[in-house]
């Protein structure tokens, strides 16, 4: 298995330690075992580093990438299942924003960690997440676990239904995330193009007054401003820059509607 950036971002956690870093250490000892030649895996993103060398920088991004297939495991199998359509997006989703390798490591990486989410019961790896989330509140500024949830939403949409129980999954990720239920909901409306959802995504009533209309949108859109999380590189970035647009639209149907 060739090594690329998800599997330095597990490397990268080992050294980190906490949560992540011994979900990491499981996907790696599996990994290990799993090899058919000698498993000789490189931290290969932001230049390559070694764990002596290991920036700031790449550390955000380790934990950006690799919490986002531990937190996406938990959701995709909160309805006690893991659909075809929904591995096929996450698929196609890896390939799309990071490439053909990260897609095949990912993929594997994601299945060892339902694996493991089976071996510990839904219970205990629901508070083994919960405490990554915690570890994630410390090492990502709030932009970049809102873009996080932004990926996860976008999981979770894959089949065309947001099922009960990954609404509840969600949500539980968003308080561990220190998010608002507000920004899960925006999250939620964001591809949606009717005057109802544009006010989701703002986060206010179809009452608010003009003024507030503008606040709002202010202080969404310093919230989710791309750059923000350029950090996390070029990939991530342009993800978070698609998110933005569909803000900004968001905010074109209400101007529109009310004259602005």
């Amino acid at each position: 298995m060739a090594s690329g950036k998800w599997i330095g971002s597990a490397l990268g956690f080992i050294f980190l330690g906490g949560p992540l870093g011994a979900l990491a250490g499981f996907v790696l000892g599996s990994l290990f075992d799993a090899a058919s030649e000698p498993f000789r895996p490189e931290i290969d993103f932001e230049g390559s580093q070694s764990a002596q060398q290991y920036s700031p920088q790449a550390t955000q991004r380790d934990a950006f990438l690799f919490s986002l297939l531990a937190l996406a495991s938990y959701v995709i199998r909160s309805d006690g299942r893991v659909m075809h359509s929904e591995m096929e997006f996450v698929r196609q989703f890896l390939r799309q924003n990071f490439g053909t390798a990260a897609q095949q490591e990912g993929e594997q990486i994601l299945l060892r960690l339902f694996d493991q989410q089976k071996r510990m019961g839904q219970q205990a790896f629901r508070t083994t997440i919960e405490q990554c989330c915690n570890q994630l509140r410390r090492a990502l500024n709030q932009s970049m676990r809102l873009q996080l949830l932004n990926f996860l939403v976008l999981i979770s949409q894959a089949d065309g239904n947001v099922a009960q129980e990954e609404i509840a999954a969600l949500r539980f990720l968003t308080a561990a995330l220190g998010l608002s239920p507000q920004d899960l909901d925006a999250m939620l409306h964001l591809e949606k193009d009717d005057l109802d959802s544009a006010y989701k995504v703002l986060g206010i009533e179809p009452s608010a007054t003009d003024d507030e209309v503008k606040k709002a949108y202010r202080r969404l859109a310093l919230k989710h401003h791309p750059d923000r999380v350029a950090t996390l590189g070029d990939d991530v970035k342009q993800a978070a820059e698609r998110k933005f647009k569909e803000i900004n639209d968001a905010r074109d149907r209400i101007y529109k509607a009310r004259g602005l």
